[in-house]
């Protein structure tokens, strides 16, 4: 594992929190390798045997779910290049918080540093549904996990695909604002 992730082929990472975590995750780096074993791997032996037919269906029933994990890194990047941006300021560091049983989860964490942070800036989520806006019921869950993770009032960010719909957000991206981040780089 230490050899891919050094060749960058498999990302390590740890949660970004002010307490030290073991809770490290790895992810195939490369989204499009990653489609692979998601999708085509536990299915060789059908598609081999001329029912590739049946791939597609299954590809549709789980795309939206793989498809918010891989944005999420992508998200991030593109945050650290838009920030600092109204109330949030820059964040040296960007990634997401876990705790091992996933009860916990929180998308997008900004700090001064990582893997454990002296100051949190900001904490957020990723809601990439295409009919479904960032509403109150995802603003609660962040609410709840930020009182897991901090006593502080940290300002906190919606990243959606498909708008917002409710109040009580620091700041708030879509599609647009996060290929901005990308122009002129």
């Amino acid at each position: 594992m230490d050899v891919l992730t050094g060749k960058r082929v498999v990302a390590a990472e740890l949660p970004l929190s002010p307490r030290p975590s073991k809770e490290r995750r790895h992810r195939v780096a490369d989204p499009y390798l990653r489609f692979r074993p998601a999708f085509l791997g536990p299915h060789m032996a059908e598609i081999e045997r001329m029912r590739g037919d049946l791939t597609p269906s299954r590809i549709k029933e789980q795309w939206t779910s793989w498809r918010g994990r891989a944005i999420e890194p992508l998200v991030r990047e593109s945050l650290a290049r838009v920030l600092p941006d109204g109330p949030l300021p820059a964040a040296p560091a960007i990634g997401g918080y876990w705790t091992r049983g996933n009860d916990v989860e929180i998308d997008l964490v900004g700090a001064d540093r990582q893997p454990v942070a002296e100051q949190l800036f900001f904490l957020g989520s990723v809601e990439w549904l295409e009919n479904s806006a960032f509403d109150s019921h995802d603003l609660t869950a962040l609410q709840k996990h930020r009182a897991a993770l901090t006593d502080e009032p940290l300002p906190l960010v919606a990243v959606s695909r498909s708008g917002v719909a409710c109040s009580g957000l620091q700041a708030v991206y879509g599609p647009e604002e996060l290929l901005s981040a990308w122009r002129g780089a």
